[in-house]
């Protein structure tokens, strides 16, 4: 195995782990103490934490380790006998976790940015499964990029 090929699915595992790890805090623990709260405290709490969130650290985690899935896509694509398949489908899970953050979460933090608390339970119904979504397929990807295979 070359360096580049060890390294990649190292680096985007490790990340996605981190990034699925963060989401599944949300799904346990953030998002159930918000829903006891009332509907304007929570809004505004979720609002603060999304402003919060986009920080460099956290960016660098996201936005890399999303680079990094794609660049084990790519290289298996380039050379297919660079990566084992369970590492490209890995990737490609966490890929799909990135992707539906952009295309669900993004959006809807967007809108409830811009709109009232009385959009807070509309925010849930949408929000909740999508971050559930992302966390196993970030995690179940991070999973197979770093799990052990024989040399």
């Amino acid at each position: 195995m070359t360096t580049l090929s060890t390294w990649l699915p190292m680096a985007a595992g490790t990340g996605s782990a981190l990034v699925g790890g963060f989401y599944f805090a949300f799904s346990a623990l953030v998002m159930p103490a918000l829903r006891h709260r009332p509907a304007s405290e929570a809004a505004s709490t979720m609002n603060s934490i999304n402003q919060k969130a986009v920080t460099p650290p956290f960016m660098i985690l996201f936005f890399g380790s999303a680079a990094a899935s794609a660049g084990v896509v790519i290289a298996a694509v380039v050379d297919p006998g660079s990566h084992p398949p369970l590492r490209v489908a890995g990737a490609a899970a966490c890929l799909a976790g990135f992707l539906s953050t952009m295309a669900i979460n993004v959006p809807l933090n967007n809108r409830l940015a811009q709109g009232s608390s009385q959009n807070w339970n509309q925010f849930l119904r949408g929000w909740v499964p999508a971050n559930h979504l992302r966390a196993a397929l970030s995690i179940a990807g991070a999973a197979a990029l770093l799990i052990p295979l024989n040399p």
